[in-house]
C-alpha cells in the first residue's frame, strides 16, 4: 500500500465537495427558464431557488447522527445516491413542486457531504499531511463551481433554450454516479471502527494500509491511543458538556466568521457588486474571481501543513481587512457609486414593471404591489443620488407618469455617465474583490473544514462536524436572505464596513484563542483541548 492509495482515497471522498460546488452554482444557468416555464410568482421563484439551500441546512443539522451510527463510508455512498437522484429529478421535473423536492434532496446531500467527507479524510490522514489532504475538499468545491459555469456555458450554446436548462441540471448525474461508484473502493475510517463500531482488529488493519512505513509496534501504539478515547461499554458520552466547551466554541466561531466575511455575498452577487462599481461587463469580470479562488486555494493547500492553520488565518484576516476596508471607503467617498447603484435598481424595477404590463408570467396581487413599491423607491433613490452636490453628472427627473421603457432608458444613460465619471476608480472594487477572494482561499476557505474535523474527540467528531457545518449553512442562508434587502436599504459602503469589522474580530480571536493543530495527531489535539487532561 502506497501513499498514492491514501491520496486516491482522500480525492474520492473530497469529490463530494466537487458535487457540492457544482450543485450550488449550476442553478444560475437555469433559474430564468424555470421561472418562465412555470410562470412562477416572485414567492414561488424564491422557493424554487432556495429549496436546495434549506435542504443543506437540514442535512448539516442531522447528518452527524447516521455518520456516527453507520460509519463514514456508508454515508459517503448514500450521499452520492442523493446527488444522483437530485440531478435526474431536477432534469426531469414536471412541475415546480417536483423540482423543489428534487433540489431539496440535493441540498440534503450537500449538507451531509460537509460532515462526512472532511471527517473521513481527517480520520485516515497522517498528522503531517492532514491539512493538505483535508483541504482537497475545499479545492473540489471551488473546482466544481468553475466546472458548473463552464458546463452551463457549453450546454446553453448547444441546446435549445426550452430544454437546455434540463440538461444543465441533469448532467450532474454523470459525476455523481462516478463518485458513488468510487466510494465503494473506500475503506471504513479506522477511528470509527475502533471507537464507535468496537471492531479494533479491522481498525488496526486499515491503519496498516494507511501507514505502510510504520512498524507493528508503532501501529499498536497508534491504535492504543485511539482505543483510549473510546467510551466504555454501557456509558454514553454527551456533547453539550464542559469537556466539549472549547471545541464547540472554536467550531462555531470559525464557521460564523467564515460567513460574516461576506464570502457568499461576494460569490453569489459578484455581477451585482461589480455593476455597483460601474463596470460595464460585470459578468465577465466576475470570472476573474473564480480563477483567483482556484489559484489561491492551491496556494492554501501548499501552505497549510507548512505554516499551520492559525498563520493562514492571520494572512487571510489581513487580506480581508485591507480589501473590505478600501471598498467601504471607496463607496463612501464617490457619489458616482450611489448613482450607479440606484440606476441598476431602477433598470431592474422598470423591466419588472414592463413584464407585468405585458402579462408575462404570473404575478400575484402581493407581487405586483411589492414590485411597484420597489420601483418607486428605486426611481426616488436615483433622483436623490443624482441631485447630490458632490455628483458632477446630469440631474435626473423620473416622474411617476413616465412610462417604464423611458425610465429604463434614462437610468441606463445615467449609469453609463456615472461609470465614465468614475473612470479608473471603478477598478478599485474589482482589485479589492480579487484580493478578498485570494485572502479567503488562502485563509478561512482552506482551513475551515480541516480545522473543524480536527478539534473534536473521536467519540464526538461526527456531532462536532455537524455543529460546524450547520453553523456555516444557517448563516449562509440568513445572509443570502438579508443581503438583497440590506443592499436596497443601505449604501454598499455600510455592508463592506460591517464585514470588515467582523474580520477584525476574527483576527483578534485567531491571535488570542485559536489553537494550532499543525503536525499533531487527532488524539494529541483532543488532550490539548480537554480541560480534564490539562488538569
Amino acid at each position: 500500500m502506497t501513499k498514492g492509495r491514501l491520496l486516491l482515497w482522500s480525492i474520492t471522498s473530497a469529490l463530494a465537495g466537487f458535487l457540492f460546488g457544482f450543485d450550488t452554482v449550476v442553478i444560475s444557468g437555469a433559474e430564468k427558464e424555470i421561472q418562465d416555464l412555470w410562470a412562477l410568482s416572485g414567492t414561488m421563484h424564491g422557493w424554487a431557488l432556495s429549496s436546495a439551500l434549506w435542504g443543506t441546512v437540514l442535512g448539516a443539522c442531522f447528518g452527524g447522527i447516521p455518520t456516527k451510527r453507520w460509519g463514514r463510508r456508508k454515508i459517503l455512498i448514500f450521499n452520492g445516491i442523493l446527488y444522483v437522484v437530485s440531478a435526474i429529478g431536477s432534469g426531469l421535473a414536471w412541475d415546480v413542486s417536483s423540482f423543489i423536492v428534487a433540489r431539496f434532496i440535493g441540498g440534503v446531500g450537500i449538507g451531509i457531504s460537509t460532515i462526512a467527507a472532511p471527517l473521513f479524510i481527517a480520520e485516515i490522514s497522517p498528522a503531517k499531511d492532514r491539512g493538505k489532504l483535508g483541504g482537497l475538499f475545499q479545492f473540489n468545491i471551488v473546482f466544481g463551481i468553475l466546472v458548473a459555469y463552464l458546463s452551463n456555458y457549453i450546454i446553453g450554446n448547444l441546446c435549445d433554450i426550452g430544454v437546455g436548462w434540463r440538461w444543465m441540471l441533469g448532467v450532474e448525474a454523470v459525476p455523481a454516479v462516478i463518485y458513488t461508484l468510487m466510494c465503494f473502493s473506500l475503506p471504513e475510517s479506522p477511528r470509527w471502527l475502533i471507537v464507535d463500531a468496537n471492531r479494533p482488529e479491522e481498525g488496526v488493519e486499515v491503519f496498516r494500509k494507511i501507514n505502510p512505513g510504520m512498524s507493528e509496534a508503532e501501529i499498536a501504539e497508534l491504535a492504543g491511543s485511539v482505543e483510549a478515547t473510546r467510551v466504555p461499554a454501557g456509558k454514553h458520552s454527551k456533547f453539550w458538556t464542559m469537556r466539549m466547551r472549547k471545541p464547540i466554541f472554536f467550531a462555531f466561531l470559525i464557521a460564523f466568521f467564515n460567513q460574516v466575511s461576506g464570502i457568499n455575498v461576494i460569490l453569489y452577487f459578484a455581477p451585482r457588486l461589480l455593476g455597483l462599481a460601474g463596470m460595464n461587463n460585470a459578468l465577465a469580470a466576475s470570472i476573474s474571481l473564480g480563477v483567483t479562488n482556484l489559484i489561491f486555494t492551491f496556494v492554501g493547500l501548499w501552505l497549510i501543513d507548512r505554516l499551520g492553520r492559525r498563520t493562514l488565518l492571520y494572512i487571510g484576516s489581513a487580506g480581508y481587512i485591507l480589501s473590505l476596508g478600501v471598498c467601504a471607503i471607496a463607496f463612501f467617498s464617490f457619489s458616482e457609486f450611489k448613482v450607479v447603484s440606484a440606476s441598476i435598481d431602477t433598470i431592474t424595477g422598470a423591466e419588472q414593471a414592463m413584464r407585468i404590463e405585458r402579462g408575462e408570467g404570473y404575478f400575484s396581487a402581493a407581487d405586483k404591489q411589492r414590485a411597484a413599491a420597489d420601483y418607486a423607491a428605486a426611481r426616488k433613490a436615483l433622483a436623490d443620488a443624482a441631485a447630490s452636490e458632490r455628483y458632477k453628472g446630469a440631474k435626473i427627473l423620473l416622474p411617476e407618469q413616465l412610462p417604464p421603457a423611458e425610465v429604463k432608458a434614462a437610468a441606463e444613460l445615467s449609469k453609463i455617465e456615472a461609470s465614465k465619471l468614475l473612470g479608473a476608480s471603478s477598478y478599485i472594487v474589482l482589485v479589492c474583490m480579487i484580493v478578498f477572494i485570494a485572502a479567503h482561499a488562502v485563509g478561512s476557505g482552506t482551513i475551515i473544514w480541516v480545522f473543524i474535523s480536527e478539534i473534536f474527540p473521536n467519540d464526538q467528531r461526527a456531532a462536532g462536524q455537524a455543529l460546524g457545518s450547520f453553523t456555516h449553512w444557517i448563516f449562509a442562508a440568513l445572509l443570502t436572505l438579508v443581503f438583497p434587502i440590506a443592499i436596497k436599504a443601505f449604501d454598499a459602503g455600510y455592508m463592506f464596513a460591517f464585514f470588515c469589522a467582523m474580520m477584525i474580530l476574527q483576527l483578534i480571536w485567531a491571535k488570542t484563542m485559536m489553537p494550532e493543530t499543525k503536525g499533531l495527531s487527532l488524539e494529541q489535539i483532543e488532550k490539548r483541548l480537554d480541560p480534564v487532561s490539562e488538569a
